[in-house]
């Protein structure tokens, strides 16, 4: 457990009972779990996924034999994104049919799992990659399943045919149709958190689903741009802006003034070849009428145009 400090471990090494209330006390250590402690400097320095991590490897070490870390725990510990999910509490799953229960800091469910479903991280039983994305797409909302799904699949953590095993598995679990819908919308054409959530935009808003990362070549050949979303038949062209840095004052540095030169020379390359360019930024996506509004209108304003030139090709996506 690295970091993480047994109080049997630290007697073994001459520390004293008193002396590890001290130090409780001080603040020097912080009580994960009781028996279990960690230098405070080393749990405030991790992030929320770092010290939900302390939590979770604690929890697992007082946990039944036949407990395993799952859902967002199992999340973290994969290294997969949890985009807006709650890290307060570790969650852990008996092979059980009954007996889930929820107490401080922790969350106990009780599930069927196959021995195939479950792997070994750093000394701790966790739940498999599909399975986890599984009970992630029963449990959370579509929005966050789909990015933790588009981010494992992207980065070749798991495959859509692995995914098919668990949601059968499920049964007639209350959450099946749950899950199974947002595995269905799982992509590994999604380059970031903003396209995951651009494209459950758009099933929410009833836009036409676009093709996802295409290369657009202009009319003799030449390679123009991979554009994030292309709805072909309506000559659009749809680009998440979530690259560019700003100060704080709002001011781009030298860095993003370069980036953003770029992008308007690419831009202009696109919209010579009679494309209607759409873009929206992070923010933007907290307010989805307003993106879904500008996508329509770059719908209509293709229609009174001209019709794209060149061609358009999907191809596989380098990890």
């Amino acid at each position: 457990m690295g970091a993480i400090i047994r109080r049997s471990e630290a007697q073994e090494r001459g520390v004293t009972a008193a002396e590890i209330r001290r130090l409780i006390r001080t603040g020097a250590w912080k009580r994960l779990a009781p028996g279990l402690y960690i230098p405070s400097t080393t749990y405030e320095a991790a992030d929320d996924r770092g010290r939900h991590r302390f939590r979770a490897a604690a929890a697992f070490a007082r946990a039944a034999p036949d407990a395993v870390l799952s859902h967002v725990s199992a999340a973290v510990v994969h290294g997969l994104e949890a985009w807006r999910m709650s890290l307060d509490d570790v969650h852990l799953t008996r092979r059980r049919s009954g007996g889930s229960a929820k107490t401080s800091g922790r969350v106990l469910h009780a599930s069927r799992f196959d021995d195939d479903e479950v792997v070994e991280k750093d000394g701790m039983r966790v739940l498999a990659v599909a399975r986890t994305l599984v009970d992630l797409g029963a449990t959370v909302p579509f929005e966050q399943a789909v990015v933790v799904g588009d981010h494992a699949l992207r980065n070749g953590l798991v495959t859509l045919e692995d995914l098919e095993t668990p949601v059968e598995r499920m049964g007639r679990h209350p959450g099946r149709a749950k899950a199974a819908r947002a595995v269905r919308f799982m992509s590994d054409r999604s380059d970031s958190v903003g396209e995951s959530r651009s494209r459950v935009l758009m099933v929410r808003e009833q836009l036409p689903l676009p093709q996802t990362q295409v290369d657009v070549f202009d009319e003799f050949g030449n390679w123009l741009a991979r554009v994030d979303f292309l709805w072909q038949e309506h000559g659009v062209i749809g680009e998440f802006d979530g690259r560019i840095k700003y100060r704080r004052d709002g001011v781009a540095t030298t860095d993003a003034e370069d980036v953003v030169f770029r992008e308007k020379l690419r831009e202009d390359r696109l919209r010579h070849a009679g494309w209607v360019v759409v873009r929206w930024t992070w923010a933007d996506l907290e307010r989805p009428g307003v993106v879904a509004e500008r996508i329509r209108r770059g719908f209509a304003l293709a229609a009174r145009g001209t019709v794209p030139t060149g061609s358009c090709r999907m191809r596989k996506i380098p990890r």
